[in-house]
């Protein structure tokens, strides 16, 4: 599968830059996936302007693959996409493992119609980077992938600028997510991306949790080395945990920043959002214990609002940290703005139970 392949207008909301949400993994009291709900924050984030969803990845825990339940997930979320829908959506697989897995996994995610491989490198760290875009080319055989700079934090590591450029000439790749949570290594990768070539197929999207608004509002200056010629980078869109709830809330930011035009004067209050989102961010994603609490932050939210249950992971350990509840009720608190629980409210039921005219669709 090449990037060809990808239907038009899924390709096109690619690269003009749309909100895509990292899946989580909805368990019941007893550790098992939770169809019903797992359903229902799919129809949430295609109801709330999602323009894809990313299933498999980080947030959707990686010990799926440890319990058989890579496959049944990603072929719910695109079912239940394919059902719920018939706009254009991104479809998105995170890819893990060594080659053969990551390989493995790129095929199981194609033949469910997923359109894109967001490939995680965090099992190859210390494996030469030559070695490592050997890898990566072996899985952009396989279908059209999405690069992905994962901070050190969770599991990753960083790569060069060296290693991005020649990433980024690898002709299948269609995109890049940048989390370092580094500005160095974030403008490390933009320059290379431009330096290859290749930004016209690449679309750079942030992962950068601690600075979502300023990375889609900053334009990124590239010079040539000698310094006489200058081009403008943009981040489009985000691929994001954080945008795993209050999407509806998330979707319309993006939209609003898009909306100005290139060269125009920002409105302060679009630059204050990033300081208040990313305070959001801190409590949700647990920055203040190295984001151990993430993924049960973001459940933390969906359950406060109806669609999950509880804040269940596969791994028993993977718990809210101390303190990260009272750090959630201070930020619902003090950005009640930020927050989608009305939108949800209305939409509850018609999401749990499929029925699409259950209650009115309001945004």
């Amino acid at each position: 599968m090449i990037a060809q392949d990808i239907p038009k207008e899924a390709l096109n909301l690619l690269r003009t830059g749309v909100a895509i949400p990292a899946h989580p993994l909805l368990l019941d009291n007893d550790r098992k996936l939770d169809t019903t709900r797992q359903q229902a924050v799919t129809r949430y984030y295609l109801d709330a302007g999602a323009g894809g969803i990313a299933v498999g990845v980080h947030t959707t825990q990686f010990a799926i693959r440890d319990v058989g339940l890579y496959e049944p997930v990603l072929r719910l979320a695109a079912e239940t996409a394919l059902d719920w829908t018939d706009d254009a959506r991104l479809l998105i697989a995170g890819v893990t493992g060594k080659t053969a897995q990551a390989a493995q996994e790129a095929q199981v995610a194609r033949g469910l119609g997923y359109h894109a491989a967001l490939l995680n490198l965090a099992h190859l760290n210390g494996v030469p980077e030559a070695e490592i875009l050997e890898h990566c080319r072996t899985v952009a055989k396989e279908m059209p992938v999405i690069g992905f700079a994962l901070l050190p934090s969770v599991g990753g590591f960083h790569l060069s600028y060296e290693f991005w450029k020649a990433f980024a000439q690898i002709e299948n790749v269609i995109a890049i997510k940048m989390a370092p949570f580094d500005r160095y290594r974030t403008i490390d990768i933009v320059r290379a991306v431009y330096d290859a070539g290749a930004e016209d197929r690449i679309t750079l999207y942030t992962g950068n949790d601690d600075h979502i608004i300023l990375d889609l509002i900053q334009p990124f200056v590239v010079r040539s080395e000698d310094g006489k010629q200058e081009r403008r980078a943009r981040i489009r869109g985000g691929l994001l945990g954080h945008w795993s709830v209050w999407v509806e809330k998330s979707a319309k930011m993006l939209r609003r920043i898009q909306a100005v035009p290139d060269g125009a004067d920002m409105p302060e209050d679009l630059l204050a959002l990033d300081s208040m989102v990313t305070d959001c961010n801190l409590a949700i994603y647990d920055a203040l214990n190295d984001l151990k609490g993430c993924i049960p932050g973001c459940l933390e939210v969906l359950r406060r609002q109806g669609l999950a249950e509880n804040t269940l992971c596969l791994n028993p350990d993977e718990t809210l940290s101390p303190g990260q509840l009272e750090q959630i009720d201070r930020v619902y608190r003090m950005y009640p703005e930020m927050n989608d629980d009305i939108f949800v409210k209305i939409n509850l039921e018609r999401w749990l139970s499929g029925d699409q005219n259950a209650h009115p669709l309001v945004t």
